[in-house]
């Protein structure tokens, strides 16, 4: 069993900044740095889509919309990964959710966050 806890989420204005932090705890025996990292998002009325990924090996893959303007990071050692947000849009409104792959008898289970809102607006 894996838990993850977002924080970092708020109300920023347009052309602002935040960084996301999903810390994650678990029984031993699971490897942190052995999970795929992801970001993802829903804002109201539309599908939960993917924002960013980590991969173990830090391999990061972004969606169109936040090229550019998000960074994803891990640090292992602290079990952490993060997504850097520059130059906000209000069409980056949304609750994100923070969600690992974690490999498990040769196939992965999902475990997600509890979501942070995020909030763009003058």
């Amino acid at each position: 069993q894996v838990q993850l806890v977002e924080s970092g989420g708020g109300l920023v204005r347009p052309g602002g900044s935040l960084r996301l932090s999903c810390a994650a705890s678990a029984a031993s025996g699971s490897i942190f740095s052995m999970y795929v990292m992801g970001w993802y998002r829903q804002a109201p009325g539309k599908q939960r889509e993917l924002v960013a990924r980590i991969t173990s090996g830090s391999s990061t893959n972004y969606a169109d919309s936040v090229k550019g303007r998000f960074t994803m990071s891990r640090d292992n050692a602290k079990k952490t990964g993060y997504l850097q947000m520059n130059s906000l849009k209000p069409e980056d409104t949304a609750v994100y959710y923070c969600n690992a792959q974690v490999p498990s008898g040769g196939y992965s289970v999902n475990y997600w966050g509890q979501g942070t809102q995020v909030t763009v607006s003058s």
